[in-house]
């Protein structure tokens, strides 16, 4: 198979050692990203207060609900690409990327248009506090705005990975990391551009790195050089590429739905909860990134092999993936426990704001307890995911909700903060609880069509589970192969 350099095949090796390799240049990309994120909050909290931390972390929850759909979209458009590319055909590789372009630009400047106009009553119909909502609007505008500039980095990058090239992303994340922090002390501090430079300066960011990984498909990744015939709109190819990403991005957006109602309860509590939240948030954020790292490595792990047709190297790399995390969750857990406040201090001036430090403290350390649920909430949905059962993966984000808006509607009002800190913990059981069951149940589908005739893999695409554009896709691979 003639490529580039830069493609890497997860079809071969120990499932291990692939895995620590792929993930972690995806965890040093994450760790940055989170960086210049963490930039953003720690320059927004020290010189601007408490309120303006307020501001910008009551948007989380609603920029977690429009920005997720969009990146679970993107993630969902690449996934049939890593199938094509495990089963070596190029041709199809293309094929997908090209039109998976066209429709992140088309779901982009939707979605940019649609949120910048509806996001003040979006932030009003959370309860958000009057004394922060214009700082608040001010942020998330911006932000929406810029959606197309978001997509652009998280299209790029999961076609990178999909093709096995987890570094190039990391790279231009450094430089965005470094763009990042210059800006964020130009426009904030120097030119008193408020939380509207630390948007402006993220947006800046994500487009320097989207920008770097277009260049470096271009010059280094011969498979993406395209025919005038395999860049015309396939709008075939599309709606079944749509079946694949919707589902993902509503996946990430039932999940924000939940997190939204949980904000809306504990913008009922006060400034001071608020800003507690968004500081141990943006902590529990950065813990959370190696099971990002993971979480992806797993989806492409299981594309590949699901394309080259090795459904047993899937389950050894999500056994592979569970002990690495395991390790980390207790290593995580035990670092909080000593090191929360000197860490949180990097957002909340705890001399000036005690009761947002103490409260931050607890919503870190109850969530911490909860890490290896959280794990497997990850790299099992997205393992799921990987074999294209996008839909069924969906199902999770629905049991998220559910509990979370359980606990803001029952907890919150009987235990107030902490009942919100119960939340999140609550939300990746009730996940797990579902998702271990339809992990097996896919893996036995799989094992089945691999096992038919040609004449009747379709068929097993009508059961219980229902039409899965993935699973599809799968099955013409494994017919041309043989």
């Amino acid at each position: 198979m003639a490529q580039g350099n830069r493609t890497r095949d997860l079809t071969v090796g120990s499932p291990i050692r692939l895995i620590l390799t792929f993930a972690a240049p995806l965890l040093f990309g994450f760790l940055f990203q989170q960086f210049y994120s963490f930039v953003d909050t720690a320059i927004v909290g020290k010189y601007l207060g408490a309120a303006s931390l307020a501001a910008v972390g009551g948007t989380g929850s609603v920029n977690f609900l429009v920005l997720g759909f969009c990146q679970g979209a993107c993630a969902g458009f690449a996934i049939p690409i890593a199938q094509a590319f495990g089963a070596k055909d190029e041709s199809r590789v293309r094929r997908c990327a090209a039109s998976s372009a066209y429709l992140a630009g088309a779901v982009s400047l939707i979605m940019a248009a649609v949120t910048g106009l509806l996001c003040p009553a979006m932030l009003r119909a959370m309860n958000t506090p009057e004394e922060i909502i214009g700082d608040a609007v001010a942020y998330i505008r911006i932000i929406f705005l810029g959606i197309p500039v978001t997509i652009l980095y998280n299209m790029a990058s999961g076609v990178l990975r999909s093709l096995g090239d987890s570094r190039t992303p990391v790279y231009f994340l450094i430089l965005a990391s470094l763009v990042n922090v210059a800006l964020d002390l130009a426009l904030i501090i120097w030119a008193g551009m408020g939380v509207a430079g630390a948007a402006v300066a993220t947006l800046i960011s994500q487009l320097v790195s989207g920008i770097g990984c277009l260049i470096v498909m271009k010059k280094r990744f011969p498979i993406l050089k395209m025919s005038r015939e395999e860049w015309t709109p396939d709008w075939r190819l599309m709606k079944s590429l749509l079946m694949t990403g919707l589902p993902m991005g509503l996946q990430f957006s039932i999940t924000a739905v939940g997190s939204v109602i949980v904000q809306w309860s504990v913008n009922g509590l006060g400034v001071t909860a608020v800003a507690a939240i968004a500081a141990g948030v943006k902590l529990s954020m950065f813990f959370c990134c190696v099971f990002d790292a993971l979480a992806t490595t797993m989806a492409t792990f299981a594309g590949q092999n699901l394309g080259a047709g090795k459904i047993d190297r899937i389950s050894d790399g999500l056994k592979a993936s569970a002990v690495l995390g395991t390790v980390y969750c207790i290593a995580a857990f035990l670092v909080i426990i000593l090191a929360d406040r000197n860490l949180l201090g990097l957002f909340v001036d705890g001399t000036k704001d005690p009761e947002v430090m103490a409260r931050a403290s607890r919503y870190i350390r109850i969530n911490a307890a909860f890490y290896i649920p959280l794990l497997f909430v990850n790299i099992v949905r997205l393992s799921i995911q990987g074999m294209g059962y996008t839909r069924v993966a969906m199902g999770a984000g629905a049991f998220e909700m559910l509990a979370r808006t359980a606990v803001a509607l029952a907890l919150v009002p009987a235990l107030q903060f902490d009942g919100a800190c119960l939340a999140n913990p609550a939300a990746w059981v009730m996940a797990d609880l579902f998702l271990f069951p339809c992990y097996y149940r896919c893996l036995r589908m799989v094992r089945q069509r691999l096992q038919m005739p040609r004449d009747q893999d379709e068929k097993l695409l009508t059961m219980k589970w229902g039409r899965v554009s993935g699973a599809k896709a799968f099955a013409a691979l494994h017919r041309s192969r043989k």
